[in-house]
């Protein structure tokens, strides 16, 4: 856990690290040099509540009164939405940011993607993935400081005292014969299925308008409270190769509308079969008391 935060206290992404390490195999001063020419200077606050977690001491005053104007604030989902969640084990945080911070990160993704909305043929490009390896900018730091999207958050794990993860982009082009999906099963999980399954969540921000056919986020809704019996009933088999895509839905939503779901949901984004691309930013926050499971299934 104390790595996962470091990267986010220092304004990273755990995937352009690996690849830094990988790639250019820095030594200690090269990292850090590394670190500040990609990221900029570490936030002292930030650094000081990162180094107090460690310590088992409160956080910096600033910090704490940060976090207990979040638990002042109305609630961000009501009630009909937690029971939502309960249910279903996700919900839609409706306007999570402004029009204007969606279509600014919607533009932001254009340009690095070398694509204009208006020419399908300039949305096709050698990139196999639809994860864009995009962490540091103005306009996905405005994203993760949204206090509405803190709030929700903090409703669903039960404290204010979360970390926002510096995560990717994602652009999702419509399926043609040359950008066809891959084959096999598609949803999946980001955990460990070793029970028991800890609570932690997951999110992802629409920056344009999504139907549910435009390549929008596909999961099977009540599966967190049945994944570990059914992992009891397969035995043996591995679950990552059953195809559950039959009981899955697709999620529309609208510009600036957050998709949080519970982590035992089997999900993934699904073939965009519109006239347009899907454009989101991964968005999600964490607790430092979150589990990770060492063993791996």
């Amino acid at each position: 856990m104390a790595a996962r935060m470091r990267l986010d206290a220092l304004g990273v992404g755990l995937g352009q690290v690996m690849r830094h390490l990988h790639h250019d195999r820095p030594d200690y001063a090269g990292f850090e040099t590394w670190i500040r020419q990609t990221a900029g200077a570490p936030d002292p606050l930030v650094v000081a509540r990162y180094h107090a977690w460690l310590d088992g001491i409160e956080p910096p005053e600033a910090m704490r009164e940060y976090l207990n104007a979040i638990d002042a604030m109305p609630p961000a989902l009501d009630e009909a939405d937690l029971a939502a969640w309960e249910r279903d084990g996700y919900v839609i945080l409706r306007n999570a940011v402004s029009p204007a911070e969606a279509a600014s990160a919607a533009e932001l993704l254009w340009d690095l993607v070398g694509a204009t909305p208006g020419d399908p043929a300039s949305w096709y490009s050698d990139q196999a993935s639809i994860m864009i390896e995009q962490y540091q900018s103005a306009a996905q730091d405005a994203l993760r400081r949204s206090a509405r999207i803190h709030k929700a958050y903090a409703q669903l794990w039960g404290t204010a005292d979360l970390w926002t993860i510096v995560d990717r982009m994602s652009f999702n082009p419509p399926v043609t014969l040359q950008n066809v999906p891959s084959v096999g099963v598609r949803l999946h999980w980001d955990v460990s299925l070793v029970p028991p399954i800890p609570f932690a969540t997951q999110g992802l921000l629409y920056l344009t308008d999504t139907s549910a056919d435009q390549g929008a986020l596909e999961l099977v809704p009540g599966f967190h409270r049945r994944l570990e019996s059914w992992l009891d009933e397969i035995g043996d088999a591995d679950p990552r190769q059953i195809d559950l895509s039959a009981e899955a839905i697709t999620i529309a939503a609208n510009a600036g509308d957050l998709i949080l779901w519970h982590q035992a949901l089997p999900h993934s984004a699904s073939p965009n079969r519109a006239d347009r691309p899907r454009l989101a930013q991964y968005l999600n926050m964490y607790s430092p008391a979150l589990i990770y499971r060492e063993e791996w299934r």
